[in-house]
């Protein structure tokens, strides 16, 4: 049994709220009976981008399982490469932060969706060929996940439905060339939820900093974001068979 944990939008600042609930959410996973095949955290990592929330991030970010993130709209290549993953960097550090990781039957795959200077997403044809050769390296038989920041489809969060991924297109036709890419991950949306794209599971991450709040659940005068409920995370558990199951989880701060 392959279990992922999947994190998003801790938002750090340097204000203590941020720490506690992502720190309460590793200490979590790190409290577990049972080895993850990996902790993902999809994007939205530092709150203003900064060295120094880079650096709180650094000392959250510790885990005894394996660990990959990517960038969101609020954070920067070349500021999150130097300070979370200076091995990376080398002589192009705004160049996409693409990851990958090759476990015991399963691949990971996180892309950078995040534009430069933008909030909303987009995969450079960088990313859109790195994923390509990713998945033709990958045995046909081994699931592969892909993550990213940004859905590719609109979630009924008008707030953030805006800033989604565009160009989705080129993602839906690298899907259909590959029938073993099993699901697509996100977060952005601050909201638990799952749908699907290009006949895949898309399963999105709740938000750890804070939740938004549906159309449905606020009057029209209410703000979106919700800072009331606790953390939560999600559980991507790939079977035998390929199959995913997602479990989400609150955490008590």
């Amino acid at each position: 049994m392959i279990v992922i944990a999947h994190v998003s939008d801790i938002h750090v600042d340097l204000e203590q709220r941020s720490a506690d609930r992502t720190r309460a959410v590793m200490r979590y996973l790190e409290d577990l009976p049972y080895d993850l095949a990996a902790v993902l955290v999809t994007g939205d990592i530092a709150d203003h981008a900064t060295p120094d929330e880079y650096a709180v991030v650094r000392e959250l970010l510790t885990s005894r399982h394996p660990l990959l993130v990517c960038p969101g709209n609020h954070d920067d290549r070349a500021a999150l490469r130097k300070v979370l993953l200076p091995e990376t960097t080398g002589t192009r550090p705004y160049a996409p932060v693409n990851q990958v990781l090759r476990g015991e039957g399963f691949v990971v795959a996180l892309c950078d969706s995040s534009v430069p200077g933008k909030d909303e997403g987009f995969l450079e044809d960088e990313t859109i060929e790195w994923l390509d050769g990713v998945l033709a390296a990958t045995p046909r038989e081994v699931p592969v996940l892909v993550g990213f920041h940004h859905p590719p489809v609109p979630l009924h969060t008008p707030y953030v439905d805006e800033i989604r991924q565009f160009g989705e297109e080129r993602l839906a036709a690298l899907a259909d060339r590959h029938p073993h890419l099993t699901a697509f991950l996100a977060g952005h949306a601050h909201t638990a939820a799952a749908t699907t794209f290009a006949g895949r599971p898309l399963l999105v991450a709740p938000g750890v900093v804070s939740s938004i709040r549906l159309p449905w659940e606020r009057p029209v005068t209410h703000p979106h974001v919700h800072f009331d409920q606790p953390p939560a995370l999600a559980f991507h558990v790939v079977g035998e068979d390929g199959r995913v199951t997602t479990h989400y989880r609150t955490v008590t701060v």
